[in-house]
């Protein structure tokens, strides 16, 4: 973890160089640019506010604010660890030519990832003030609750990326659970619909829905955070993120000859 630190700080030019690429670059040459950041979203919300209330007779009030707050962590989420898998496979040709610390890839994702996330924060903030719902001090949490949401994905697209160097299709895979673990995590519903079934307890052992249901809690129901959840979320995250450092420096000697 020392050198991990040391290579981000010797190093730290070339990480700003990267975030800022991926962010100008991910919608380059689109008519809207980085307003897609919004668009995206909030298309996703229009949908599931028309379509789920319907669907399962869903009583929340200010359905679409609830939504909103949850499909916006959850954006954040499966773009940074789609894009984060396959981040040292689309740098080959670097690879190849230019030493570097190869971690500095997926965390330029991550990094990126969540500088567009606070961005499409303004949206939460519109639908809050816009509802009537407003806005209380549990705010003042939101940057520990998105720093352990970090400190998740970072651990897990260090495993994800270096795998995917050796197994080619294993970011399909990764796409595949992605989308099971939407419906495992507390997005269209409150995590409380399914208290009393098995699936209730799936549930629990996802730590996004952790996350989530931390999100729900400052901005939607301004409320504490559960705490002792976040605590052991975030005790996962560095667990994680120690044994994916390790597996992606030990896979990272035949990047070179593998990309």
């Amino acid at each position: 973890m020392k050198e991990l630190i040391n290579n981000l700080y010797n190093y730290r030019q070339l990480l700003k160089s990267n975030v800022q690429k991926d962010i100008r670059g991910k919608y380059k040459g689109s008519f809207l640019g980085v307003l897609w950041s919004f668009v995206n979203p909030l298309l996703m919300t229009l949908v599931y506010a028309i379509v789920f209330p319907i669907i399962m007779k869903n009583t929340e009030p200010h359905y679409t604010t609830f939504l909103v707050i949850a499909i916006l962590p959850w954006n954040y989420f499966t773009t940074v660890i789609s894009q984060g898998t396959t981040s040292i496979l689309m740098n080959a040709g670097i690879i190849k030519k230019v030493y570097f610390p190869r971690e500095i890839l997926p965390i330029s994702v991550n990094t990126s990832g969540l500088i567009n996330f606070f961005i499409s924060c303004i949206i939460i903030a519109i639908f809050l003030i816009f509802s009537g719902i407003g806005f209380s001090w549990y705010i003042l949490f939101l940057p520990i609750i998105v720093g352990i949401q970090y400190l998740l994905q970072q651990g897990i697209i260090f495993i994800t990326s270096a795998i995917e160097i050796y197994v080619r299709d294993f970011e399909y895979i990764i796409n595949f659970i992605l989308n099971l673990l939407f419906y495992a995590t507390p997005i269209l519903y409150a995590s409380n619909v399914f208290k009393n079934s098995p699936f209730g307890f799936i549930i629990q052992l996802n730590p996004m829905a952790t996350i989530i249901n931390s999100y729900r809690d400052i901005f939607y129901y301004q409320s504490m955070p559960r705490i002792k959840s976040l605590i052991v979320v975030f005790a996962i995250s560095c667990v994680l993120l120690y044994i994916g450092l390790k597996i992606f420096k030990k896979l990272e000697k035949g990047f070179a000859e593998e990309v």
